[in-house]
């Protein structure tokens, strides 16, 4: 069951204008968070913001190997994430979770490809432990706009990650989506036992899921919507999901997702 606890802010780490990694003292949460889970949190006690926005779980925090918080990575783009590019050590942020249903992990004879773009590599960095926590080689495909929107590069190195990396204007990697360099790695995995993990934009995830069915491969997609409880009672993140009969039904993302097989889900 989800824990709501009001969070005091350990740090707050400024990537660059508009991205940060704030980190929270959610031992409660940290304890029992899985690899693709979200919170909802709400940063300020006013009337502005009304709701809680769903953050993907982004670190655990450990002091040895005891949970004391988590991290979330934001970028400021409204009034909830420039309350959270803004907070300071010691201020108090609600989060409510672990919320949603967590990535399936691979058999340890499995490679996994985790293929990210921009605030889309949130859920990696827990996925990326979890995963060399049973021996299994990773790859992280890491797509932005720019060199300077690449982050934790480092971080998931340290962890043993491969990185293949694209940006839209050349400047670091592949020049183009991180379709581009996902292509040929499929062409050339030819039968090796892969599993593949994406979160990003929606169009992204589109692409991606369809660029594996064409190699006949599935991914296991994180999907993004606003909503506005995390907990199935508001259906303000409803996803299409294909029945049998060739038609589809809505399902929240919340309770459902955010991960789904990109076969399932209808794209166009």
């Amino acid at each position: 069951m989800p824990v709501d606890v009001e969070a005091r802010v350990i740090r707050n780490t400024r990537l660059s204008p508009d991205y940060n990694v704030i980190a929270l003292a959610a031992p409660e949460i940290a304890a029992v968070t899985r690899p693709g889970q979200f919170v909802m949190v709400r940063p300020a006690r006013g009337l502005d913001p009304l709701l809680r926005r769903p953050f993907s779980v982004f670190e655990i925090l450990r002091d040895e190997d005891r949970p004391i918080g988590i991290t979330i990575l934001s970028k400021r783009i409204g009034p909830t994430t420039r309350l959270l590019f803004e907070a300071a050590e010691g201020d108090t942020i609600s989060c409510l979770g672990p919320l949603g249903q967590p990535f399936a992990l691979p058999e340890p004879d499995a490679e996994a490809w985790m293929i990210a773009g921009g605030v889309g590599l949130a859920p990696f960095a827990t996925l990326a432990e979890s995963l060399a926590a049973r021996g299994i080689r990773s790859t992280l495909f890491y797509g932005a706009r720019r060199a300077d929107e690449l982050f934790y590069l480092s971080w998931f190195e340290q962890r043993g990650v491969r990185l293949v990396l694209s940006t839209e204007d050349g400047s670091a990697g592949a020049h183009g989506r991180i379709t581009v360099p996902l292509a040929a790695a499929f062409q050339a995995a030819d039968g090796a036992r892969v599993a593949c993990y994406a979160c990003g934009p929606e169009p992204m995830l589109a692409a991606v899921s369809q660029l594996a069915a064409g190699f006949g491969r599935d991914v296991q997609v994180s999907v993004e919507r606003v909503m506005g409880c995390g907990m199935g009672g508001c259906y303000s993140c409803v996803v299409p999901m294909k029945t049998p009969d060739g038609g589809h039904h809505y399902v929240r993302s919340c309770i459902s997702g955010p991960v789904f097989a990109g076969s399932s889900l209808v794209w166009d």
